[in-house]
């Protein structure tokens, strides 16, 4: 008896959190919603930020209120927000430093996981190997510089740890060469000195480049993705040009912390979906070299863990250690 009243004691409980959820949804959001950016403003994650907190606003029915929290390549702005209330009334502006940043700083304190429920990728971009115009003409050129010259040809990045290091240390991994990693803080410095002639070639994720490429300041030799993209129809893929599997997108996404009820979530995800299909948000992502990226929170959830193994193995094989 015990037993079975304890049993339908347990499922009254649960029933009573799913209605009162449910009930918390209907009326959610009765105050403005924050969303943080792990990063300082005018960056690509920044300006995906901004799209979003102008129009969600007409979808969801609140204000969003953009809350830079800069520091470590987004460490700080991740961990503050992974200490906030699950109640959708905080999210996160997550990029592909959320995985990398676990395994690349051993005392990182969140959980890519488990610390927050993903609600859908909203833009993605692709990383590009840059050079000054005239020091090579292929990746092909740079391959055979770098096996004639082992640690002589340098490239750039955003920084250690950053997704263009990382992306460096990648493309090594898979063309059977070594490059001399030249960190800086940001990627803007690095394309600077690759038009200087400082170093050879940086990798750099598309929007920072695009205004530096088309104006002939500096040339992308190959783009990062399985298919040439419509914003550099003239720049081929690394596959194209013999070094398979670089495949490397910086994917820009909307998460709440982990334990915000599923309808809230659901919400969310809705309105957000809604927001990336805006003929205008295409517009303003298409200028920056970005492409919409919708998908359902299962999806965006495994995108997360996947993306996280993936880092997690380079930063072991390369032997990447925090400076």
């Amino acid at each position: 008896m015990k037993r079975i009243v304890g049993g339908s004691g347990m499922a009254f409980l649960l029933a009573g959190a799913f209605f009162g959820a449910a009930a918390f949804a209907q009326t959610y959001p009765v105050k403005p919603i924050r969303l943080i950016v792990p990063y300082p403003p005018g960056g690509g994650t920044d300006f995906v930020a901004r799209v979003v907190a102008l129009k969600l606003p007409e979808e969801i029915g609140a204000n969003v209120v953009v809350d830079n929290r800069a520091g470590a390549a987004g460490l700080v702005g991740t961990e503050l927000a992974a200490r906030a209330p699950a109640d959708g009334y905080t999210l996160l502006l997550v990029d592909s430093s959320l995985p990398i940043n676990v395994s690349y700083y051993q005392n990182a304190k969140y959980d890519a996981v488990k610390d927050f429920d993903p609600i859908t990728d909203v833009a993605d971009t692709p990383y590009l190997l840059v050079v000054q115009p005239g020091a090579y003409q292929s990746v092909r050129d740079v391959i055979n510089a770098a096996k004639a010259q082992p640690g002589k040809i340098n490239f750039g990045s955003g920084g250690n740890g950053s997704g263009s290091h990382l992306t460096g240390e990648f493309f090594q991994m898979r063309a059977g060469v070594k490059l001399t990693h030249v960190p800086y803080k940001g990627v803007g410095l690095a394309l600077t000195d690759v038009i200087g002639g400082q170093i050879q070639t940086t990798f750099t994720s598309a929007p920072p480049a695009m205004a530096l490429i088309k104006s002939g300041r500096i040339k992308a030799l190959a783009v990062a993705t399985e298919k040439r993209i419509s914003s550099l129809p003239e720049v081929p893929t690394f596959g194209e040009q013999g070094v398979k599997d670089v495949v490397v997108v910086n994917w820009y996404g909307i998460a709440s912390i982990g334990g915000t009820p599923r309808p809230v979530l659901d919400k969310l995800h809705a309105a957000l979906l809604r927001v990336i299909a805006m003929p205008d948000v295409k517009e303003r992502f298409a200028s920056g070299a970005l492409e919409p990226a919708p998908m359902s929170q299962q999806a965006f959830r495994k995108l997360i863990a996947a993306e996280l193994t993936r880092w997690a193995a380079v930063i072991k094989t390369a032997g990447i250690k925090p400076e």
